[in-house]
């Protein structure tokens, strides 16, 4: 699992988090910096849960993980079918969508080349059809060509067509695709390196808007269900929100620029979930997965009864062409029995993937280090993962601290519930004693030295990597 795959995970991902973070905020003024902005739910939306832009998103990317071709006829009739299913029982649905949807179904059968046709009737009817519902749900297509960007331009304008005949609208999926697309492989945030990819006449007038959008506030673009002014906000929203660098002891990190552009993003107002979802693609490109907060990521899930786990596996599947994961989640030949209580928490458990899968009496909260198969995710009580990688080369782990301290809050937010907590990887010996130590140091404020002493009690076999070590340092660096 290295930074990329970090990467490619943090597409679907982010865009949930900023579409359920968005929700209840939705058809509101811009919000002040008085006022909070929480994934709290409200509405017909329950806290962490995503609406109509990742619910269509899904059902392209259902497509992608199979490996299909998007630009293939196939491969739409499946989408649009997909999304008929879908906005059956949907809390809600975009009137330009719906209507398209609608018009295109005959008996129970939807077909792409009808939908196609809807969208273009509805265009010529009224004139209007450049709706932000294609580039909400557009993140995908970028996970499907990473390989080639000229496909990727293709079918982001193809499938736009679907529902969105205007061609402003798929001008905008083919530059946040392309944008997407370019963070996933280079970590950068260009939003410009799609414009190759526009008819000549159009290259400066959106190469002006993206310029516009840069040197301006996310409020500033009210109209931001017109798809030129959604693209404009969310691209606001991250430009003029700053990087920090990272200052652990401050408790500052790069990671923070995600959270707080989605923040940004749904303050701009009007249609929150969608600027924020459109925003988070791009985000959790350019920051991966692990900049995303774990108190959101626990929350996430929506249509079609998916959590944030089934997304990062989604996204490695579509980036992997549907090729099976090469994983195996039985960790053969690893000690996974170890088992101790924290030396200064007995309610906190530290251990190796056993004690996951023959959970001690009592424990009611897991926080999981390492990868795990289905069948270990456990359903029945609060279950977390965090992505931790034990090797110490710093590309692995591009977020280090700031998921360090990440597992640490999520540790101490089960135990002010009341839960016992169990922390494991899949030996105990470098990523669980770690956290343990850093959750000791924060608990007894003791440095982080005595703590994993004491852990190292405990577990006479943990053994933290240097790249941890170091990193333990840099979070508490004058308790040593």
């Amino acid at each position: 699992m290295t930074s990329r795959d970090d990467r490619i995970e943090g597409v679907l991902l982010a865009t949930a988090a900023g579409d359920a973070l968005g929700a209840p905020y939705e058809f509101q003024p811009p919000r002040g910096p008085e006022l909070d902005v929480v994934m709290a739910g409200g509405g017909p939306w329950e806290p962490g849960e995503w609406t109509d832009d990742t619910a269509m998103a899904i059902a392209i990317a259902e497509v992608a993980a199979t490996g299909a071709d998007l630009r293939d006829e196939t491969a739409q009739d499946a989408i649009v079918a997909r999304w008929r299913a879908w906005s059956r029982g949907a809390k809600d649905v975009g009137i330009q969508t719906g209507s398209v949807l609608r018009s295109a179904t005959i008996g129970d059968v939807i077909t792409a080349e009808r939908a196609r046709a809807a969208a273009e009737h509805l265009h010529r009817q009224s004139g209007r059809s450049a709706g932000n519902g294609s580039l909400m749900r557009t993140a995908p297509v970028a996970l499907a060509y990473l390989d080639d960007e000229e496909a990727m331009a293709q079918a982001a304008r193809s499938l736009s067509a679907l529902t969105h005949y205007d061609p402003e609208a798929g001008d905008a999926c083919v530059l946040w695709c392309s944008a997407i697309r370019h963070a996933v492989l280079t970590g950068e945030l260009d939003a410009r390196v799609g414009l190759s990819h526009l008819d000549p006449q159009t290259h400066g007038v959106w190469a002006d808007r993206l310029d516009v959008a840069e040197a301006s506030r996310p409020a500033d673009f009210p109209n931001n269900g017109w798809v030129v002014s959604a693209l404009q906000a969310a691209l606001s929203a991250i430009a003029t929100t700053p990087v920090f660098s990272d200052d652990p002891a401050s408790g500052v990190f790069r990671a923070d620029h995600l959270r707080l552009a989605l923040d940004a993003a749904v303050r701009a107002g009007f249609d929150t979930d969608t600027v924020a979802a459109i925003a988070g693609g791009l985000l959790g490109a350019a920051h991966g997965a692990s900049a995303v907060p774990l108190e959101w990521r626990a929350q996430l899930h929506g249509w079609p009864g998916a959590s944030a786990r089934d997304l990062t596996t989604m996204a490695r599947l579509i980036a992997r062409g549907g090729k099976p994961d090469r994983f195996d989640p039985r960790y053969p030949g690893y000690r996974v029995g170890a088992l101790a209580a924290h030396p200064f928490d007995d309610r906190v458990l530290l251990g190796g993937i056993g004690a996951l899968r023959d959970l001690p009496d009592g424990v009611d909260a897991v926080v999981s280090l390492c990868r795990i198969g289905d069948d270990d995710v456990r359903r029945d009580i609060p279950h977390v993962e965090v992505r931790l990688i034990d090797r110490p080369d710093s590309d692995d782990n591009p977020h280090l601290e700031f998921v360090l301290l990440e597992a640490v809050k999520a540790v101490e937010r089960f135990r002010r519930d009341g839960r016992t907590v169990l922390v494991h990887c899949v030996e105990a010996l470098s990523r669980t004693p770690s956290v343990g130590a850093l959750y000791g140091a924060r608990l007894q404020g003791v440095s982080a030295d005595e703590a994993l002493r004491a852990v190292q009690g405990a577990l006479p076999s943990a053994s933290p990597n240097p790249a941890f070590r170091e990193a333990l340092r840099r979070l508490m660096p004058n308790e040593f």
